[in-house]
């Protein structure tokens, strides 16, 4: 099992708080990448939590449901680890000859993963010159608790597949919304259920990680509490009439104003952050992700509140796909970045 390098064939599993997705590509980085096959299955969100024997086995059948309904055949999968179980930093070391500096921080790593190796499983991608200084190398360390790890893959192997690669879902998030050329950074937020993951990439490569606790559940209860209306009637008001002020004399916006002037603020000191780092370095663009993309007005707000452009996310923005997989695709399309990500790994 390699924590962040992609091996031969195979197709990538992200599992959510409420659904699973599949993708399997063909294609790569230089040519393009083509859908073969997909699968968005709804799952109960009790059945991930659910830690006895039996939950593990029905676990077991979703997943293998999913994939016999894409008409994968090969075992060889790629998960997404969520960002609340793992720990991703950008370190630096002096420069040396790629092979060396190899050999030797693998000796290091220890220092920059937050718990006992015994109890880790961790890898590393050297991603190149500092940005700041050319004498020094940044490198990107991923960690996650072995416990977790085995657990994972325990459940999945007893399937019959194969875990070739597990990668941190903020990281897949960024390879498949990143914005193509673009010279100035951008920061990639994905809005989910409990947590919000964030990536600043800059010059290609991944420059900050971080998961922001709070998601859009928070939003629901805050509404639900506010308006005193059901949970799924919440949900309903904050993706049908958004921020706008006209809708419903603009109760949602007023009611969800102290959670989002929060998630805002997060990302304004994101922001900061990078730029004390990076001094050359400027946040050109903001780009949106899960159901960040899926509240009307949500874009338009915190363009507002952090006066840095911001706009939706397209995770298949590299992808080709058939105008019928776009018609059947369409209601979930922006749920599949963390799958596409994951399915365009390099090989190399």
């Amino acid at each position: 099992m390699n924590l962040l390098h992609g091996v031969g064939d195979f197709f990538s599993l992200d599992i959510g708080t409420n659904s699973m997705r599949i993708i399997q590509l063909s294609g790569n980085a230089k040519n393009g990448w083509t859908l073969e096959r997909y699968a968005y299955i709804p799952i109960d969100a009790k059945l991930t939590q659910d830690t006895s024997e039996l939950g593990h086995r029905r676990f077991g059948e979703a997943i293998m449901g999913a994939v016999n309904q894409a008409g994968i055949k090969t075992k060889n999968v790629a998960i997404g680890l969520p960002a609340t179980k793992t720990f991703t930093s950008i370190v630096e070391a002096d420069t040396l000859p790629e092979k060396e500096l190899a050999k030797t921080f693998k000796y290091e790593i220890d220092k920059y993963v937050p718990m006992p190796m015994s109890e880790a499983k961790a890898s590393y991608i050297i991603l190149g010159p500092s940005p700041n200084d050319p004498a020094k190398t940044e490198i990107l360390v991923s960690s996650v608790s072995k416990e977790y790890a085995e657990s994972t893959m325990e459940i999945i192997e007893k399937t019959g597949l194969n875990i070739i690669a597990m990668e941190p879902e903020p990281l897949a998030m960024a390879r498949a919304l990143a914005i193509p050329g673009a010279i100035d950074a951008t920061m990639i937020v994905d809005f989910g259920e409990k947590s919000t993951d964030l990536v600043i990439v800059y010059k290609n490569q991944p420059r900050l990680v971080r998961s922001i606790s709070g998601g859009f559940n928070t939003l629901v209860r805050t509404l639900s509490t506010g308006l005193e209306v059901r949970e799924d009637q919440a949900r309903q008001f904050i993706l049908k009439f958004g921020l706008a002020e006209d809708k419903i004399e603009g109760q949602v916006l007023k009611t969800l104003s102290m959670p989002l002037d929060t998630y805002a603020a997060e990302l304004a000191k994101s922001v900061r952050f990078f730029q004390t780092k990076y001094l050359n370095g400027r946040v050109g663009g903001i780009v949106l992700s899960g159901y960040a993309s899926m509240i009307p007005l949500f874009s338009e707000y915190l363009e507002a509140k952090t006066n840095i452009p911001t706009m939706n996310g397209n995770p298949w923005q590299s992808v080709r796909t058939t105008p019928e997989q776009q018609h059947a695709l369409m209601p979930v399309a922006s749920e599949f970045a963390v799958a596409i990500g994951l399915s365009e790994r390099s090989n190399d």
